[in-house]
């Protein structure tokens, strides 16, 4: 037990070394708390790789070094749009797109450990050659004993331990440091750790993606131009998925091919995802070009939806009337939707806010719908939320995200699109649904309920409140906020007032140490009374020195506020 703790330690301070260089050798290393390298991680200062790229392109050239975890990170934090700035975003977007060097593995012992038989006893024909490769899987062709073609979705070995231990390093690295970026976009390293750690723990699992596939094709079922991959339990489990081979190119190599139909296409993808969202509740998460193929003349595959969001009923409404509150110019309205959304607002700081929703409402409220973008859009709320350091629930984020990936993918096959004029009935039939006498009906039952179980639980619960004052047994907490600083500030002032106390004392014990020359005597003067002198001095100097280094900081701090 000793020596495999011993292990596990000397592979953590390994990969951390090897971490810590990493970003240090890109120049990325501001991202990281330096307070949190030990002394036996310490690196100095090398000469920064590809110096001339930008530090959003050395930050994605630093993840692909680091290998699948630091891969699979990037692309979760491409979809992130509210917790990293635009620049960011687009390079690590080339993480989806690119095909990246990562190593080739065998996946036979894989697949036989989890089916539980040979390789060969399980399929006709197994290709080596891997179809595709990905930060956390590999997928290979076969064909099944039954002569059925097959795509084989086969997980990393060891990437889930891999992944934990990268993330317990990446969380002691970054701790709960919070600074901003150059261009005033705030850093939650804290949120963008609990974000990867959701969503990688599902798609480390292939049976989520399993009944992903299965949900999305019974939601499409009735239309015959979207399909979604079979999928075949028998022959799969958590690390390895069995599901029919579905074969087209990527939505973005079709463009000047005549045998597709562009804009049925371009029609059709944004359709599929405003049900998605709009109607359905679930919807695929990560719609970069490699997930998405189409087949002439306009029918469009799902794959790989290991990445889901799920937008209820209530998030969908206040959602669609945010968008309505701020065409109609109803800032209370907007403001209230966003409290909804679950967008956490600092009181303090609402005017402001409301005078940026008002100016962003007159930018866009006499402009023709046709020549409104989801993207600008989308730009122009993240530049208030940077603003007003706000931050979207992840699904909320998500949403917004492949809503501006879907626009811009349609946009590249129809330049005459435009999402906002093909979302429109389905915002109406939505908000007409939350009208409707069914579901006020459902709504008056459930208010009149919830009525109903106050009324009855009023008198007692006003009863034991009466009970505890005059039995003296009620208890009111209070709790103070803000004073932290303050408690701080005169814990640090008696500290220094009795570091003048001392000094004083000092000064007076050694005067009269010399004053009734006390031995032993050098130069006619009593040794400890000088060194008494000598001692003051240098507390003096230190006392002054702090009085003038807190000084200065809280002129500084007065200046930013």
């Amino acid at each position: 037990m000793i020596f495999f703790n011993l292990k596990k330690k000397w592979r953590k301070l390994k990969r951390s070394r090897q971490i810590i260089f990493v970003f240090f050798k890109y120049g990325v290393e501001h991202l990281i708390d330096r307070a949190k390298i030990g002394f036996s991680l310490k690196l100095k200062r090398k000469k920064i790789s590809h110096p001339q790229a930008s530090t959003a392109e050395r930050f994605k050239l630093a993840l692909e070094e680091l290998g699948p975890t630091f891969i699979k990170f990037g692309q979760i934090l491409s979809v992130r749009p509210d917790l990293l700035p635009p620049a960011y975003i687009k390079e690590l977007e080339k993480l989806q797109d690119q095909a990246l060097s990562l190593d080739v593995f065998s996946p036979k012992k894989i697949i036989e450990k989890e089916l539980g038989d040979k390789q060969e006893n399980l399929f006709l024909k197994f290709e080596e050659t891997p179809l595709s490769t990905a930060s956390l899987s590999q997928v290979h062709k076969a064909v099944l004993l039954n002569g059925e073609k097959v795509a084989i979705k086969v997980q990393r070995p060891n990437i889930k331990e891999l992944i934990n231990l990268d993330l317990d390093i990446l969380e002691n690295l970054i701790g709960v440091i919070k600074s901003r970026f150059h261009n005033n976009w705030n850093y939650h390293p804290k949120l963008m750790i609990d974000e990867f750690r959701r969503s990688v723990s599902k798609e480390l699992d292939f049976t989520f993606e399993g009944y992903n596939f299965e949900k999305f094709s019974k939601n499409f079922k009735d239309i015959d131009h979207i399909q979604t991959p079979k999928i075949y339990w028998e022959q799969s489990s958590k690390r390895v998925l069995t599901m029919e081979l579905m074969e087209g190119k990527k939505i973005n190599q079709i463009k000047n091919q005549p045998t597709y139909n562009h804009k049925a296409i371009a029609e059709n993808l944004a359709n599929m995802f405003l049900k998605q969202i709009l109607e359905d509740g679930f919807f695929h998460a990560d719609p970069h070009p490699a997930n998405i193929l189409v087949n002439p003349p306009d029918k469009i595959i799902i794959l790989d939806v290991g990445m889901v969001g799920h937008i209820d009923d209530y998030t969908a409404t206040n959602g669609a009337r945010l968008i309505h509150s701020i065409i109609e110019k109803d800032i209370n309205e907007s403001i209230r939707c966003l409290k909804n959304l679950g967008v956490v607002l600092d009181n303090n700081n609402q005017a402001k806010l409301r005078q940026d929703l008002a100016e962003l409402s007159e930018r866009y409220v006499d402009i023709p719908l046709k020549h409104i973008e989801i993207r600008q859009a989308n730009q122009d709320v993240l530049e208030i939320m940077v603003k007003h350091n706000l931050t979207f629930p992840s699904n909320l984020a998500l949403m917004i995200k492949v809503l501006a990936t879907i626009e811009a993918n349609a946009k590249y096959l129809d330049p005459d699109f435009n999402m906002i004029i093909v979302a429109k009935p389905f915002v109406k039939k939505l908000l007409r649904q939350k009208m409707s006498a069914k579901e006020l009906y459902k709504k008056g039952k459930t208010f009149f309920r919830e009525g109903m179980e106050l009324f009855e639980e009023l008198p007692q619960n006003t009863m034991d409140i009466l009970h505890k004052i005059q039995d003296g047994s009620l208890i009111i907490n209070f709790e103070h906020k803000g004073l932290d600083n303050l408690t701080t500030e005169i814990d640090h002032l008696s500290n220094k007032t009795s570091f003048s106390l001392i000094i004083a004392s000092l000064i007076v014990g050694s005067a009269l140490v010399l004053q009734q020359e006390i031995p032993p005597i050098i130069y006619g003067y009593s040794a400890i009374g000088i060194i008494g002198y000598l001692l003051a001095a240098i507390l003096g100097l230190g006392l002054v020195a702090s009085i003038i280094k807190t000084s200065l900081k809280s002129k500084k701090n007065t200046k930013k506020q």
